[in-house]
């Protein structure tokens, strides 16, 4: 009974706010222009369809805000209008009843919550849609927050969710554009992102993930997770103090550079793209403050680890050498990536999706290099490819969001900011990486395990071999002649490979130079 009072309850939203016309906005039989007059009766629909789009979500709760929220990221189906609406959903969820957390953490650890902390903020310090923030103390005097999930929160979900899953279908049915939007596949990636945050202790091993990877760049600074304090719905970490990096007139009045925080910004996120691979995907700045403490001033303090992208070697060589090639003006070549990546049909003609690249890139060359948004150059070449059917993939979509946010708040700090200045050293250093001794020999020694096991067990091999053969000796003696000579083939090929070793790393490094000149 709850779940169809709530289905009449979304229902009535949508149709409050007007939200119908987004699904029946592609119709035009009578009878479907007759239900939009009736249902559009005693609405004021002046405001724009972003708008109350927003608006509907937050009325509807938690989780339909948090669907928002990763809706914005996917810039590659959703209209301009409708993203940069949804961009602006923040966690302003109400908190719940401090007595609720209490309880929850106390079922959690199975004991009192005062032989749990030395002490307990009662008085949460964020609250958001999954969970919300408390401080504490431990009996060892470590100052914590302890982030803890809204109780009853998976039911809730799951009831959402399955209502979602359904007006997905009939959306997918129904809607002119449905097919397109792919609103069942949108759904399902929003329901793995959802389960995926209500796993507290999933949460903390991303977040030490990152602290681990971080360690030795001195420019941001990442709670250590408290193990035995961390649970599936409780998660207690090392508290942070420093300033919302969004509070610019307070940073810049404690002295702070607040040009080199930007390129900061800019150094630590290439640095978890390309060398790492593995990247923080919510970074706003509600999730991102500075530290004015003297031994650690002016350094980045990133906390939430909800959201982490992950990219292959694939992923991160498809990124470096679309950014290459757009700011060498070769769309052709970017066209080629596209094609070779296997997310447009090889039957794709190159000079017409190279056409259509050209179109979409050379505006903003007519603009100091300085200005231009790599965020906005992959929302456009995600937005082009659209229509050469192109299957873009999840991670990149959210790097693409993510690069949005970086972007944004490193302008903010700075609106001299050239971030092409600061990527350029990454792409390079990584390209050269990859045809480089150094990738090699990574290689090499990434095979020798096999090697090794496989060396000592030659002697007995043929020692089975020789015996396997038929009984007469003179076979057995042919089989040992060819063995021998096969043998010496390889000596031979050995021989070769040494004396060729110093031609091949010359070549290599001639090829290093020349790579350098062509792409930078």
């Amino acid at each position: 009974m709850s779940r169809i009072f709530r289905g009449f309850f979304i229902v009535w939203t949508v149709l409050r706010f007007g939200l119908d016309e987004l699904v029946l906005s592609g119709f035009e039989k009578p009878w479907i222009k007759l239900i939009r007059r009736i249902v559009s009766v005693g609405r004021n629909l002046r405001a724009p369809r972003g708008e109350r789009l927003r608006e509907a979500l937050e009325s509807l709760g938690p989780i339909f805000v948090k669907f928002g929220q990763v809706m914005s990221t996917r810039r590659d189906l959703l209209p301009p209008d409708i993203a940069d609406e949804l961009a602006r959903l923040q966690d302003r969820v109400p908190p719940f009843e401090s007595a609720l957390a209490v309880a929850i953490v106390e079922k959690s650890f199975g004991r009192p919550l005062a032989k749990i902390f030395a002490s307990f903020d009662q008085t949460p310090i964020a609250s958001a849609s999954i969970a919300q923030v408390h401080f504490a103390v431990l009996p060892d005097g470590r100052e914590v927050a302890v982030k803890v999930l809204r109780p009853n929160i998976l039911p809730a979900i799951e009831k959402d969710l399955a209502l979602m899953h359904m007006m997905a279908g009939w959306v997918e049915r129904s809607s002119a554009d449905g097919k397109r939007l792919k609103p069942r596949e949108v759904i399902g990636e929003f329901d793995k992102y959802l389960h995926d945050e209500l796993d507290l202790l999933r949460e903390a091993a991303s977040g030490a993930q990152l602290r681990r990877n971080m360690a030795g760049l001195d420019l941001v600074m990442i709670p250590e997770m408290i193990w035995d304090y961390c649970m599936t719905d409780v998660m207690v970490m090392e508290r942070m103090k420093g300033v919302p990096i969004g509070q610019t007139q307070r940073l810049r009045d404690a002295g702070v550079d607040m040009k080199k925080l930007a390129r900061d910004g800019v150094t630590i996120f290439f640095t978890q793209v390309f060398r790492d691979g593995f990247f923080h995907g919510d970074m706003h700045p509600g999730n991102i403050q500075v530290s004015l403490d003297p031994a650690t001033f002016g350094r980045f303090i990133s906390l939430d680890f909800g959201i982490v992208g992950t990219l292959t070697e694939v992923d991160k060589e498809y990124l470096a050498q679309n950014f290459s090639a757009f700011f060498r003006r070769d769309y052709k070549r970017v066209a080629e990536l596209h094609i070779e990546s296997g997310w447009v049909p090889q039957t794709t003609r190159v000079d017409e999706l190279e056409s259509a690249i050209r179109a979409c890139c050379e505006p903003y060359f007519d603009r100091p290099l300085k200005e231009i948004s790599l965020g906005l150059v992959l929302m456009r070449l995600f937005q082009t490819s659209r229509r050469f059917h192109v299957e873009i993939q999840p991670q990149l979509v959210l790097l693409q969001k993510t690069l949005l946010n970086i972007e944004g708040l490193g302008r903010d700090l700075d609106p001299d900011l050239d971030l092409w200045s600061t990527a350029k050293p990454f792409l390079e250093k990584w390209m050269l990486e990859q045809i480089g001794p150094e990738k090699l020999l990574a290689q090499l020694k990434a095979e020798a395990p096999s090697y090794a096991k496989l060396l000592p067990l030659l002697p007995r091999l043929l020692s089975d071999y020789l015996k396997r053969q038929p009984g007469n000796s003179q076979m057995g003696q042919t089989a040992l002649v060819e063995l021998l000579a096969e043998q010496k083939r390889t000596n031979k090929l050995l021989q070769g490979i040494i004396y060729g070793g110093v031609g091949f790393v010359l070549g290599l490094l001639a090829m290093q130079l020349l790579v350098r000149v062509r792409l930078f």
